[in-house]
């Protein structure tokens, strides 16, 4: 095999493998936990219900968008090449810097230490409370060590080759969709509850978020504020829809099959996660009382743990429902982790190709994967568990993955102007209309969470911003070493 890095990558991501990386990137932990913390500040099931619809909305708004830029340039490296290209190699820098240090590597620690509690209902012995190591900022208790070792087991994988870790992928994703349908299925037919139901439509679309005083009803702009802060939960858990596009030299017709996969993938999903919500309400009423010892008397809003799903299906279940619900929780986190491991290194890769990272991360190995891309990715992302600090910092940088959203989406319409000839297999739908109604959604929900959330806002302002003297450090660096490598076409 060429350890060429523009040759060496094996076309073998079909339409399904594809698929199954947007799905099995987006679905996690997330739709079985966050509803909880939404429906605290919501305290409607209407409006609940519209912040799921809405972010699905925007996600396949998006990746229809996503399409037509990746059908325009199947290119390893995906968003970053988009770019690179539409405005400027600093704004591509920026969002591989922000990618490496919070975006990618700070979402696999999540996932892996969500992996490893999720765990522990399983094995009591995995727990935080023991403690092996504690030096300065790390921490070594069997929580973490479980999640360094999911971890370190799938980088292994996928430094295997694109085939081991698309069988991953696929066993996984398909694993947990059925699970998640047959979830669907059984809470629709089984789970109902008529007191739910009676308690749920009484107070539909009586908005009224909880605070230090009791719930404190909602209507105009205070709703509209809180109902862009409360998507904050259903967006990221929506998210790494587009991981796919990272990989475009690896799969068989490109122009096809991302634009295609990203559609399917992210609609799919959006209709899943809307699903679950439904049969959340049919089964628990969405208000509940903190101090009740019934997971029906707590609701969604105070389900133990926030684990809504678990209290969902309690009823069919009975005892055993924490140990299915873990048991699927974590084939669904392993399958996500394993899809945002295999995509995010091609980042890293494309960078490096470009004089932007560590060069030895542009070489493939010899099984055409970007191995050493994958190895720098473990050890920084192992050293985000170790430090507890990754859910700070996923906390800090919602405000740059939705801002590398908007100018992604913009990207269209730059390179629409900038290279109008260029040939799109796929346009984005509705254009210019539907990107220009996705960006200024986007936008607002941006503004909103700069008011409302300045603490989690700002600092990942700051964190994009540091980048822009590292790149110009790394530039002049680049241009100081001879011969530089020439940018990928």
């Amino acid at each position: 095999m060429s350890r060429d890095g523009k040759s060496g990558f094996q076309k073998r991501l079909g339409l399904f493998d594809c698929t199954a990386v947007v799905m099995g990137s987006m679905i996690g932990s997330g739709i079985f936990i966050v509803s909880a913390d939404m429906a605290r500040a919501l305290g409607s099931p209407g409006w609940l219900l519209l912040a799921w619809a809405v972010t699905g909305l925007l996600t396949v708004t998006a990746a229809l968008c996503y399409g037509e830029l990746a059908g325009m340039m199947p290119r390893t490296g995906g968003q970053y090449v988009y770019l690179r290209e539409a405005y400027h190699p600093l704004a591509a820098f920026l969002y591989g810097w922000t990618s490496f240090l919070v975006i990618q590597c700070g979402t696999i620690a999540a996932v892996g230490m969500g992996f490893a509690k999720f765990t522990g209902v399983l094995f009591p012995v995995v727990t935080e409370s023991t403690v092996w190591l504690q030096w300065k900022f790390i921490r070594l208790t069997p929580v973490h060590a479980v999640a360094v070792s999911m971890i370190v087991l799938l980088t292994w994988i996928n430094t295997l080759g694109i085939v081991a870790g698309k069988r991953v992928q696929n066993a996984f994703t398909s694993s947990k969709t059925l699970i998640m349908a047959a979830f669907i299925l059984a809470g629709l037919l089984a789970a109902r509850n008529p007191e739910a139901l009676r308690l749920n439509a009484e107070g539909f679309w009586k908005a009224a978020s909880l605070t230090d005083r009791g719930p404190v009803p909602l209507s105009g702009l205070a709703l509209l504020a809180t109902f862009g802060t409360a998507m904050v939960g259903s967006l990221f858990s929506s998210d790494a829809w587009n991981n796919i596009t990272f990989c475009s030299d690896e799969v068989v017709r490109p122009g096809r099959n991302i634009p295609l996969s990203l559609f399917l993938g992210t609609a799919a999903v959006a209709v899943l996660y809307l699903l679950m919500n439904v049969v959340y309400l049919q089964a628990l009423p969405l208000r509940g009382d903190p101090a009740a010892a019934a997971a029906f008397d707590r609701g969604i809003q105070f389900a133990a743990d926030d684990r809504v799903a678990t209290a969902a299906i309690g009823g069919l279940l009975g005892d055993s429902a924490a140990v299915v619900m873990a048991l699927f929780i974590l084939i669904s986190i392993f399958g996500c982790n394993n899809g945002i491991i295999l995509s995010g290194s091609r980042i890293y890769y494309a960078m490096a190709r470009d004089g932007l990272f560590f060069r030895p991360v542009g070489v493939l190995n010899r099984r055409g994967v970007p191995g050493r891309g994958l190895a720098v990715q473990g050890i920084w992302t192992c050293l985000l568990c170790l430090s507890g600090t990754y859910g700070d910092l996923l906390d800090y940088v919602v405000f740059a993955v939705l801002l590398f959203y908007i100018l992604t989406i913009g990207a269209v319409f730059m390179l629409r102007r900038k290279r109008p000839d260029a040939p799109r297999p796929v346009k984005a739908f509705g254009y210019p209309v539907v990107p220009a109604l996705y960006m200024a959604a986007t936008a607002l929900i941006l503004a909103d969470l700069l008011v409302f959330k300045p603490m989690y806002t700002w600092p990942g302002l700051v964190l994009v911003l540091l980048g822009i003297p590292v790149y110009f450090v790394w530039n002049r660096r680049r241009s100081a070493s001879a011969p530089s490598e020439p940018a990928n076409p």
